[in-house]
C-alpha cells in the first residue's frame, strides 16, 4: 500500500487496538486541554512541522507531525495537540478559534487537508483519514464517523470560504 493508503481493500482493522489507541488519545488530550471532554477528537498529521518541535518521526524522509485534533462546535474552536505515533506523550495544545483566525478552508489538492491560517504569516495543514496502515508513522485508529463529523463541522462552521 502507498503512503496515503486508506483501508478500503486490505487487512482488517484490529478494533481492539484501535479502541485502545482512541482511549490513549482521549487521555492525552484531556491531560493538556482544559475541559477536554467538551471536545470531540480525531487523529491527524501535518507535514508542516515547522510550527511544532515535538512529534517528529525519526528515520522518515518526510518529517510528520502527529496530531490529536479536537473540536468544539458550540465554541467554534479547534485544538491541535502534537503527539507521537505510540501515544507515549504529547506537547502543549494550540487553539484555533473561528473568531480569531485569518482564514480556513479544505484543500483537495495535492492532498485532502484542512488548512488554517491563524494570521497572514503562517498556516497549519491538517491531514486526516479514516485509517492509516503505517504504525511507525501514524496512530493506528479507526475514526470514520468522527472524521465525517469533523469534516462537516469544518466545512459548515469553521471554514471562511
Amino acid at each position: 500500500m502507498g503512503f496515503f493508503s486508506r483501508l478500503f481493500k486490505g487487512p482488517e482493522i484490529d478494533m481492539e487496538k484501535s479502541n485502545a489507541n482512541a482511549k490513549k488519545m482521549r487521555a492525552l488530550f484531556n491531560q493538556v486541554v482544559k475541559d477536554g471532554d467538551k471536545y470531540r477528537i480525531i487523529f491527524g498529521y501535518t507535514e508542516d512541522v515547522s510550527r511544532f518541535n515535538y512529534g517528529f518521526v525519526h528515520g522518515s524522509k518526510t518529517k510528520i507531525g502527529n496530531l490529536i485534533v479536537g473540536w468544539n462546535e458550540a465554541e467554534q474552536t479547534i485544538v491541535v495537540v502534537p503527539t507521537v505515533p505510540d501515544l507515549s506523550g504529547c506537547s502543549e495544545p494550540t487553539y484555533y478559534r473561528r473568531s480569531e483566525i485569518h482564514k480556513a478552508y479544505r484543500n483537495k489538492y495535492p492532498t485532502d487537508a484542512f488548512i488554517i491560517y491563524p494570521d497572514r504569516k503562517g498556516y497549519i495543514g491538517i491531514n486526516a483519514y479514516d485509517w492509516l496502515d503505517d504504525e511507525s508513522l501514524y496512530v493506528y485508529v479507526s475514526q470514520d464517523d468522527e472524521l465525517a463529523a469533523f469534516t462537516e463541522f469544518f466545512k459548515n462552521s469553521f471554514a471562511t470560504k
